[in-house]
């Protein structure tokens, strides 16, 4: 890993059947309906999306999100990302005996926006608590939206 990659794990629980957290995030074009840090989501192609994010820090990252594994049986989503970063994403969604379901986020990326590589030695703390950030608004955004709809 260089100086310019970052690796991000995370997971939400969530009231949710594991099928209907599947369906949610496999709808990445109504992500910015309840996902505070999805500025925009616009279709580029037929699996193609371009995305615009930010969360607290005053920056914003746009890339292309391209669908690798989209598996409604194994619960799993995977896309390429290639932009201001570049790599991949991925949601292993399972059920929860406590929550109703589960969803493991690993992302590993290279930043590959000028402006952000010339901060990452130094800032790398601060882009990890934004994405932690941007990470949770999402999370509670999603359990409001279920436990408004029960």
């Amino acid at each position: 890993m260089n100086r310019h990659d970052i690796h991000f794990t995370g997971t939400w629980r969530a009231p949710l059947a594991p099928d209907a957290m599947y369906g949610k995030l496999a709808d990445i074009a109504e992500y910015p309906s309840w996902w505070p840090s999805f500025r925009s989501v616009r279709q580029t192609g037929e699996r193609e999306c371009e995305v615009v994010i930010g969360s607290v820090l005053p920056y914003e990252l746009t890339f292309r999100l391209t669908p690798v594994v989209e598996d409604p049986i194994a619960q799993v989503l995977e896309a390429a990302v290639n932009g201001d970063i570049a790599g991949s994403v991925r949601w292993n969604i399972g059920p929860d005996a406590h929550h109703g379901c589960v969803a493991r986020f690993t992302e590993i990326v290279t930043v590959r926006k000028p402006a952000l590589r010339r901060w990452m030695p130094l800032a790398r703390p601060l882009f990890q608590l934004n994405h932690a950030l941007a990470m949770w608004s999402g999370q509670r955004a999603l359990t409001l939206r279920a436990d408004q709809a029960r």
